[in-house]
């Protein structure tokens, strides 16, 4: 009898311990700020109001380039986030740096876990060598968004937009408005991003890098001085200097500003922009369109490369932080949780049953600004050219590419000599990056 009562007092404060254990803590920092970031805290809360054992603390780390570097430091100090967001960009650098536990692990071992219900252009992103690294969270692509109001007024049809450039500059010809020899109006801005340009090399399926743009093996060589290349320097410049674009310089707001106050009439931005257009757009009485990228004519198409970022989980060494985070991962790709994340923000579900629920719905009926975002990705190819480029210093790559264009712009260079240039340099770096890692 002692001994019955011994084995159940040993199991009564085992099962006490067990439910008074303090939950496991995690730590995730990300970069959205303002609205976005009130969207991500929502979402935590939720998670920790329906995951009792588990509490996520969400802070904002700043943006893209400053919560990266804000990881390295903190991993050099030996306090790393459980869970952090890195942009595109940064894959190779996180798969380099040794500090990361691949999600394709949990993935593996856990078979609750359907990975097809990731839509395959944004999952290929993410993909090197087989291995699914990290989370896609916030994913997007650029668009043009487009003045259905000034499309009428200059007598084009806003429910046929052009679909290659060589249209494109014709309807921003149309667009384009003067008084007193004074440009009044604009048919297109956009402002000096290097992203736009990866996306216009993979909408005519070209490499950015060699070796499968870094995806069969390590990029060691830079192949965007090319036909494909050259091109997209050709068709910003040449509308430039005719006039029928204005150069919204670095960065976004400038450019989106010059659109919504209807100075120009076409705009290149991001698909996570969508909700704020809207918003522009009923403050200022005009109608908003969206049309996907065009490209040029007789050129096989590729597609777009998701932009945005994912989420990585850093090597703590303590399993039960990695399970709580692996919940917390598993719990945001699902249709409800993204749903209301794309809803909410703009950025297009990462779940395919998130989009079928959105369809019946009624979402994309009532906003069908939205559904030419999904449609765009969905049409893309899967290949090398759209799953995007993977280089450990692709962020100095993009911001050489950014001071090229530049160049060509202000006369300082011919297109040629600047997409030479950029090259040379993106080799540069590459090679001293690749130095530390054979």
């Amino acid at each position: 009898m002692w001994r019955k009562f011994m084995v159940f007092g040993m199991v009564l404060v085992f099962a006490v311990s067990f439910l008074l254990a303090a939950p496991v803590t995690i730590r995730f920092w990300h970069a959205m700020n303002g609205p976005l970031g009130k969207m991500v805290q929502k979402l935590v809360n939720e998670f920790n109001q329906t995951h009792p054992n588990i509490v996520v603390k969400a802070d904002y780390a700043g943006s893209y380039s400053e919560t990266l570097s804000k990881t390295i430091a903190a991993v050099k100090g030996g306090n790393p986030p459980d869970i952090v967001q890195i942009y595109d960009i940064g894959t190779q650098m996180m798969i380099d740096s040794g500090v990361i536990v691949p999600i394709q692990k949990f993935i593996n071992e856990d078979k609750s876990f359907d990975v097809n219900t990731l839509i395959p252009q944004v999952r290929g992103y993410y993909t090197v060598g087989g291995k699914l690294y990290s989370m896609p969270f916030n994913s997007s692509n650029p668009v043009i968004y487009y003045n259905k109001t000034l499309f009428k007024k200059a007598g084009l049809n806003p429910d046929n937009p052009p679909t290659t450039w060589k249209q494109f500059e014709e309807v921003a010809r149309k667009l384009t408005v003067k008084k007193n020899g004074k440009t009044i109006q604009y048919g297109f801005t956009s402002g000096l991003i290097g992203w736009f340009f990866e996306q216009y090399m993979a909408v005519q399926n070209a490499l950015m890098f060699n070796n499968g743009n870094g995806r069969i093996k390590r990029a060691t060589k830079a192949v965007f001085d090319s036909p494909a290349g050259l091109r997209i320097f050709n068709f910003w410049n040449n509308m430039i200097q005719e006039g029928i674009m204005i150069n919204g310089g670095p960065g976004w707001d400038n450019a989106n500003a010059i659109f919504a106050s209807q100075k120009a009439a076409m705009l290149l931005d991001s698909t996570s922009d969508v909700g704020m257009m809207l918003a522009e757009a009923k403050q200022g009485h005009w109608e908003l369109g969206v049309m996907a990228l065009p490209h040029p004519a007789n050129v096989p198409y590729g597609g777009v490369i998701i932009g945005g970022a994912s989420l990585w989980m850093i090597n703590t060494h303590n399993t039960m932080k990695e399970k709580a985070a692996w919940e917390f991962l598993k719990w945001l790709e699902q249709a409800k949780q993204q749903v209301q994340w794309s809803e909410g923000t703009g950025y297009f579900p990462i779940n395919k049953n998130a989009i079928t629920k959105m369809m019946y719905e009624g979402f994309y009926a009532k906003y069908p600004q939205y559904l030419t975002t999904v449609f765009q990705l969905l049409m893309s190819k899967v290949d090398y050219a759209t799953r995007g480029g993977v280089t450990g210093v692709f962020p100095k790559i993009r911001a050489t590419i950014e001071q090229a264009l530049s160049k060509v712009f202000d006369h300082a260079m011919t297109p040629a000599q600047a997409l030479k240039w950029a090259q040379d340099q993106a080799d540069q770096a590459m090679a001293q990056y690749n130095s530390l890692y054979q």
